[in-house]
C-alpha cells in the first residue's frame, strides 16, 4: 500500500441500479473485494486532481463508468471504459467460478485445487487487462487492479 494518503481510494461503491442479482457467493466476493481494497490500495489519476479518492462503479450500456471524486466531493471526473475487450475474459471467469462453486460442494480436493488455479489465472489475466486499459488515465498497483476486476465482474451479473 502506498503510505501516501493522496494516492488511494478511501470509499468505493457499486451503483445498485447496475446490479440485477447477487447470490450469497457473489455478495461475499463483493464484500471481501471492497474490504480488501479499502484496507490496501494504490490508485491515482494520471492527470487530474489529487486524492484521496471516492469511487463509484457503474455500467452504462456496455461501458464501465468510474466516477472518481476527491474525498470532499469538490472535484469529480468520469472515466469510461468500453467493456468489449474484457467481455471474453469476464464470461470465461464466470464459467470457471460456477465450476468452482459446484466443485467445493462435493468434488475431490485435487479437482477443487485445479479449478481454483484456473480461476486465479483468469482473474489475474482480467485484472492485467483492466489495468492496461486504464493505464493512460489511472495508475494502480496489481492488488488494486485485482480487486477492481472482481467488482467489475459483479457489475456484469445479469441473472
Amino acid at each position: 500500500m502506498s503510505e501516501d494518503k493522496a494516492g488511494r481510494i478511501v470509499d468505493i461503491a457499486l451503483d445498485e441500479k447496475s446490479i440485477v442479482r447477487w447470490s450469497p457467493e457473489i455478495e461475499h466476493e463483493r464484500n471481501v473485494a471492497i474490504f480488501d481494497l479499502l484496507e490496501r490500495n494504490s490508485f491515482r489519476l494520471v492527470e487530474g486532481f489529487e486524492g484521496p479518492y471516492r469511487l463509484l462503479l457503474s455500467l452504462r450500456d456496455a461501458t464501465l463508468i468510474m466516477r472518481i471524486s476527491d474525498e470532499a466531493g469538490e472535484q469529480c471526473r468520469e472515466v469510461a471504459l468500453p467493456m468489449r475487450p474484457l467481455r471474453r475474459i469476464i464470461r470465461d471467469y464466470f464459467m470457471i467460478c460456477d465450476s468452482y462453486f459446484q466443485a467445493i460442494r462435493g468434488s475431490t480436493p485435487s479437482r477443487i485445487e485445479a479449478i481454483d488455479m484456473a480461476r486465479r489465472g483468469l482473474h489475474n489475466e482480467g485484472s492485467e487487462m483492466l489495468s492496461e486499459a486504464l493505464s493512460d488515465r489511472i495508475a494502480m498497483d496489481s492488488d488494486t487492479a485485482r480487486r477492481l476486476f472482481t467488482l467489475v465482474c459483479v457489475l456484469h451479473l445479469r441473472g
